[in-house]
């Protein structure tokens, strides 16, 4: 990763500090040190530079290094609360099966430098990724996004994390059973308790559960609900006594509102919304992480020509505009909002594309700038620590070329992400 000084310093900015939806007026300087934001304000440099690093190439000194952020936009760093590094737009089989398994990890930590290429400094990482991924970015073996791990996705029988197939076999995939990833299936609240527990055992940050079924999953329907309440019940009970959260792969309407009923913290997709449903998430603080862009990246694989099921291509490109509307409903009732792609459905790298769809449903710029920090840092309960730019605070940063909120090509404008204080992107 690269090196910089443990003092950083950035002048001149238009500052989007995600405490609100609005951007500071008047150029702002923020400083670090030792990876905190210490001090956000004016004129900063005459007290705490004594070096400067334009935006064109860095020139570190003893005392601090200055990034220059005139005409450039600085935002708290980017959170997507949906990624699966142990896949990457292709959920063919026939990939998984000619894959050596130590490949899937070399291969995850490329995807987590992509992620963070684009802003993307923290994400929650929901099925795939086991407690090795993590901590080798941790401890700084491989660059890529601070993250919450969910380890695998509970499913019941013949739901949506269940591989198997009428010829009898279980297809290989970015799930199967290993050391660091316990099986997933499972059924009944006596099954569901143990295999909470095993998650949590296994370094599960987060758990998470298939209330519905899914697109990419052949032998189930996105409308119809999995898992009855009594399951779900014990799931919670045993998440929340391991002060854990709960996200819902929750596509169905019913499967929604069983995920609403029992406690669980976000409706991951939520493609078939009704009105008494978001009601329901209204009332109980429900948070809803669109993924917009994931059935249209199943959509983009079957044109690429990736091998799938003609079951599956026919419900992505059913669910593509009843998503849409159920989002654009739940936003303009004023549901909890945080952002989230899915990658790993789609390429790595591209998560931005999901900001330009929320703003297309009826989100102004600074309503999803603020989905994709402070109100995604809130979902995964770490707002204390990340997701807006205030002293004491750790130093997630990432600095747009220009100065405005324009989404539509955010990707190309990233100039330099900044991690725990450090530079660690620059283009």
């Amino acid at each position: 990763m690269p090196t910089s000084s443990d003092r950083l310093l950035l002048t001149n900015a238009t500052l989007f500090d995600g405490t609100s939806q609005e951007v500071r007026s008047g150029l702002v300087d923020i400083a670090i040190e030792d990876g905190r934001i210490v001090e956000v304000g004016s004129d900063l440099s005459s007290a705490s530079a004594s070096g400067s690093r334009e935006a064109s190439g860095a020139a570190n000194t003893d005392e601090v290094e200055t990034i220059d952020c005139s005409g450039k936009l600085v935002t708290p760093g980017l959170i997507d609360c949906h990624v699966h590094f142990m896949a990457d737009g292709d959920f063919s089989p026939n990939t998984h099966a000619q894959t050596p398994f130590s490949m899937n990890f070399f291969q995850a930590a490329e995807r987590m430098e992509r992620t963070l290429a684009c802003g993307i400094t923290t994400v929650r990482e929901a099925g795939g990724s086991d407690l090795g991924v993590k901590e080798a970015q941790e401890k700084g073996l491989i660059a890529g996004p601070r993250m919450q791990l969910s380890i695998s996705i509970l499913s019941q029988t013949g739901g949506h994390g269940d591989n198997w197939e009428v010829c009898g076999a279980h297809m290989p995939g970015m799930l199967d059973a290993h050391p660091g990833r316990p099986h997933n299936i499972v059924d009944g609240p006596d099954e569901m308790r143990i295999k909470v527990r095993e998650l949590i055992r296994a370094g599960a940050d987060v758990i998470k559960v298939c209330t519905s079924g899914g697109v990419l999953s052949p032998r189930d329907d996105p409308q119809h609900p999995h898992f009855m309440a009594d399951e779900l019940d014990v799931l919670v009970a045993e998440a929340s006594a391991a002060h854990r959260f709960v996200m819902a792969h929750a596509q169905a309407t019913q499967g929604i509102k069983n995920a609403v009923r029992a406690g669980i913290r976000s409706i991951e997709h939520g493609i078939y919304l009704d009105d008494e449903a978001i009601e329901m998430m209204l009332e109980a603080g429900t948070y809803l992480v669109p993924t917009l862009i994931a059935p249209m990246g199943v959509i983009d694989a079957a044109d690429r020509g990736v091998d799938m099921p003609a079951t599956v291509i026919a419900k992505a490109r059913g669910v593509v505009e009843v998503h849409r509307r159920s989002v654009a409903n739940a936003i303009a009732a004023g549901v909890k909002i945080a952002m989230g792609t899915d990658s790993g459905v789609t390429p790595h790298g591209q998560n931005l594309r999901e900001l330009a769809e929320m703003e297309s449903l009826g989100m102004t710029p600074g309503a999803v700038l603020e989905a994709t920090t402070r109100v995604a840092a809130e979902l995964m309960g770490i707002d204390d620590e990340i997701g807006t730019i205030e002293v004491g605070k750790a130093a997630d940063l990432v600095v747009f070329d220009g100065p405005t909120l324009d989404l539509s090509d955010l990707r190309s404008r990233v100039d330099t992400v900044v991690q725990a204080g450090r530079p660690v992107v620059h283009s």
